[in-house]
């Protein structure tokens, strides 16, 4: 305790930090420089460099990550647990009370009133994401062709549960084929291993696959929650390239699968959710501080609201926990090694292909989104979409307006309108 004590001005620091951090990961690799590296001292950025470096290979919320290394290199594992649950909780908090919010106001004034052009502006998110990757990732002929498998295999297999993992593991198998890119390093010298913390992940991983499966089957009464608990761990241990990667996964899970026949006669009790809600959640969570994987708390909120208020919070729990877990086992497990992995040029190889497919998951996701938004038709509607559409776009690409006010306007839209 004593240990922990003298680390309070560094938990207060990260405490001011989730609350103040809007932007998502990009903007909070600013914040972070500015605050722990340039005002605290408790990294050089050198190695803010690397832990940023490090996260983006790792599935996961990266930012969380990133913070989280930071607790660990000042205090080890109970002050990189500490850091965590403080970065987390506000954000968790916020989205976990807005599901709440958006179930009294019923579907019918989420389509209607204010958060109405909320859902367009998630898409214009989106696409400026999509945007930024594409420059990032796709670089060379093998990129492109990869973005454009995966782009094409997602939009029309986007009703399929396998097709966005299948599509991110070719593509970090398809750049490995060449090394004329990344040529092979030295000889890894073996190294002793400490497997606590991943096998810790993998027995999560089957034991929630297990129990959701079983409570399925057997048609547990509260099966919900474990079938909600085993799709958020799921979330968290695949999703690459942080939140913009996780909505469509959880499009395609809640939106997407239960409209399948196939998907319905085997689980008719599948969990559901409105398009609209959850792109109200995907607009709202920008206009926070904090994890954009904060969304999970305001989804599991949303999957559980008709079992009654107390469940309904527990999904907000569950949503929580279960998202972050998996960026905290693999984070901890992976950085004591992380010197003795990265000689691996594997990992760097399979990261391009993974990148590339990533972007045209998104794109795919963006385009798909659009089908259910109305900017064909000629009305005032389809022009106020169209137009948030874009301008969330061109606002976020040649500006340095904070998304908070982009998500205010949109509202203030809504109410208009």
């Amino acid at each position: 305790m004593t240990k922990l004590l003298r680390h309070i001005p560094f938990l207060k620091a990260v405490f001011l930090h989730s609350i103040s951090a809007f932007g998502g990961p990009q903007g909070h690799v600013g914040m972070v420089l500015k605050t722990f590296v340039d005002k605290r001292k408790d990294l050089t950025k050198e190695e803010l460099m690397e832990y940023i470096s490090f996260c983006q290979l790792l599935p996961g919320a990266s930012s969380t990550q990133t913070l989280t290394l930071i607790g660990f290199k000042r205090g080890g594992v109970k002050l990189a647990v500490l850091t965590l649950l403080i970065w987390i909780f506000p954000a968790c908090v916020l989205m976990g009370a807005l599901s709440f919010i958006v179930s009294d106001i019923g579907e019918n004034k989420i389509e209607t009133g204010l958060f109405q052009f909320i859902q367009p502006m998630a898409i214009g998110f989106l696409a400026y994401a999509a945007f930024k990757a594409y420059q990032v990732s796709i670089k060379n002929v093998i990129t492109r062709v990869i973005m454009m498998v995966a782009l094409l295999g997602t939009y029309f297999l986007f009703k399929t549960p396998w097709v966005i993992p299948v599509m991110i593991i070719l593509g970090g198998i398809a750049t490995n084929f060449s090394d004329s890119r990344i040529p092979e390093k030295e000889v890894v010298k073996p190294k002793h291993i400490r497997w606590t913390n991943i096998w810790v992940f993998v027995l999560v991983f089957a034991v929630a696959g297990i129990l959701s499966e079983t409570a399925r089957k057997q048609n547990w009464e509260n099966k919900k929650t474990y079938n909600l608990f085993e799709n958020f761990y799921r979330f968290g241990s695949f999703v690459f390239g942080g939140g913009d990667v996780l909505i469509p996964l959880m499009l395609d899970q809640y939106v997407a699968r239960p409209t399948s026949k196939k998907v319905m006669e085997k689980n008719p009790d599948i969990i559901t959710i409105e398009r609209e809600e959850l792109l109200t959640g995907a607009g709202m969570v920008r206009a926070i501080p904090g994890p954009v994987f904060s969304i999970a708390s305001f989804m599991g909120g949303i999957a559980l609201k008709n079992e009654g208020p107390r469940v309904q919070l527990l999904g907000c729990i569950i949503g929580s926990i279960a998202i972050f877990l998996p960026s905290a086992l693999l984070v901890l497990f992976f950085f004591p090694v992380w010197q003795y992995l990265k000689k691996y040029v594997v990992v760097f190889r399979s990261l391009e292909g993974i990148n590339a497919a990533v972007v045209g998951i998104m794109i795919a996701a963006t385009l798909y989104l659009l089908k259910d938004i109305s900017i064909m038709s000629v009305s005032t509607t389809s022009l106020v979409n169209m137009t948030v559409i874009l301008g969330t776009f061109l606002v976020l690409q040649y500006s340095k307006m904070p998304p908070p006010f982009i998500v205010l306007f949109c509202l203030l839209i809504g109410f208009v309108f």
